[in-house]
Parts: structure tokens; sequence; C-alpha cells
């Protein structure tokens, strides 16, 4: 299938992806608030940036249900108690596999994606996938 303006074999990068989750965690946010954001947004996962925008872990659902697992009240945490750190977050040149790469091996459903040094969104495996076959939001396929 080929449709004017989508490269051949889809999209190359990250940074290519339109953005369908800009949902971001505050440092110092409530970790009740948290899982309820993630709930009400059907988002698996996100970012916590530092007041700055920098990327400084991720929380997915996982996360607050291991918190939970462990006996926490997830009232009395904040996101820095229930992050993941690590390098998780890539830049808007990652290419597309090398970023399904890395959601394989930190065993996550979304990539924070950064550009000028700070989270501008997040890509699903969804989105990865659309954008590699060529198909996505912006390329005149949506209905």
């Amino acid at each position: 299938m080929s449709v004017v303006g989508v490269p051949v074999g889809g999209l190359k990068t990250v940074g290519q992806i339109v953005a369908t989750n800009t949902l971001t965690f505050q440092a110092g946010q409530n970790g009740l608030a948290i899982a309820v954001e993630l709930l009400s947004t059907h988002t698996a996962g996100a970012p916590v940036i530092d007041h700055e925008g920098k990327y400084i872990g991720f929380i997915n659902e996982f996360d607050v249900m291991k918190a939970l697992e462990a006996g926490k009240e997830l009232s009395n945490l904040v996101a820095e108690d229930l992050m993941r750190i690590g390098p998780i977050a890539v830049h808007s040149s990652t290419t597309i596999a090398d970023a399904a790469k890395r959601m394989e091996e930190r065993c996550v459903l979304n990539l924070p994606v950064e550009k000028d040094g700070k989270v501008a969104y997040s890509v699903s495996r969804h989105d990865l996938l659309r954008a590699w076959i060529g198909l996505g939001l912006g390329m005149g396929l949506d209905p």
C-alpha cells in the first residue's frame, strides 16, 4: 500500500511520530494521583520529569501494582517512590527499530521521547508499529 507523503516502508525515527501521549508525572507528585491519572487516561505508563522538564524516571502500571503488592499506601508515596530509574527515554533521532528494542528490553509499553533535553511526549508500541509500516496520525489515513 502506498500513500502520498508517506515514506516507503514507513517512518524512520521516533521524532517523526505525531505525539499521541503527552502524559508526564512531576517529581514529588502523589502516588495515588499518579495511579488515578494512569487509569483515567488509559495510559500504561509515563515519564517522571523534574521542574525543568528533564527525564528522571518512569512509572507504569506494573510499578504501581508492585507498591500495592508490597502493602504500601499510594497516598503516602510520591513519584520518586514508584518510579524506575534507568535509560528508558529515547531521543527524537532514535530509529523506530532501536526504540522497539529498548521497549522490549526494559519491559515497558511506552517510551519518553526527548527533544532539546526535555521530554516532549511518549510513544507506545502501537505508535511504533503504525509508524514502521507507514500508517498513522497525520498521514491522511485517520478516520
